[in-house]
């Protein structure tokens, strides 16, 4: 019982519930906003490409001090193809932390076209664990890459020096046994 001298207790108005609810929309909407920001930055880094050829660069100057990079292009893997200033090419394959580069004798690759014109699949006769299918962002960058591959190529077969021999000179046609079949392993 209540004593007679004491006022009666307000009753609980309704607008502090409302407005928790209000806080609680608006916190959720925030939160919805924000994941649909960060999934378009993700698909827009995917367009782009995921991987740094930045750290691609250091990595293959490291390795080959001596060659000087003209252009090069990345797989949507990460792995990377590298034109240099002499008309060489160089490969590297993306091992999540480093790259392992590879510099490409001329004759010493094998190329393979795909189905999808964005790639291709590549036989290196010189270093076997860097085989496999390259499949770039864009067909323009497969066939760039196919024809490094393929002036890489040329410069063997293509080239003789005065003495009749490729221009890789008598060694490269003895390792390979044949001046007329460069790419063909031993």
């Amino acid at each position: 019982m209540q004593p007679k001298n004491l006022p009666p207790k307000p009753s609980m108005p309704r607008r502090r519930g409302l407005s928790a609810l209000i806080i609680w929309i608006t916190i959720v909407a925030l939160i919805l906003v924000l994941v649909f920001y960060i999934r378009r930055i993700a698909r827009r880094n995917d367009e782009q490409g995921r991987y740094d050829l930045g750290t691609a660069i250091l990595e293959f100057g490291r390795a080959f001090p001596e060659e000087a990079i003209r252009s090069l292009h990345g797989t949507k893997d990460g792995d990377v193809f590298v034109r240099l200033h002499n008309d060489k090419t160089g490969f590297m394959r993306n091992r999540r932390n480093h790259y392992a580069c590879h510099l490409i004798q001329p004759g010493r690759v094998r190329i393979v076209p795909l189905a999808d014109a964005k790639g291709f699949v590549a036989e290196f006769l010189d270093a076997p664990t860097l085989n496999g299918e390259f499949i770039f962002v864009k067909e323009s960058e497969a066939a760039e890459v196919s024809l490094w591959l393929l002036d890489n190529y040329v410069s063997v077969t293509g080239k003789i020096s005065g003495d009749g021999q490729p221009d890789g000179g008598r060694e490269m046609a003895a390792a390979d046994g044949d001046a007329s079949t460069p790419d063909r392993a031993n």
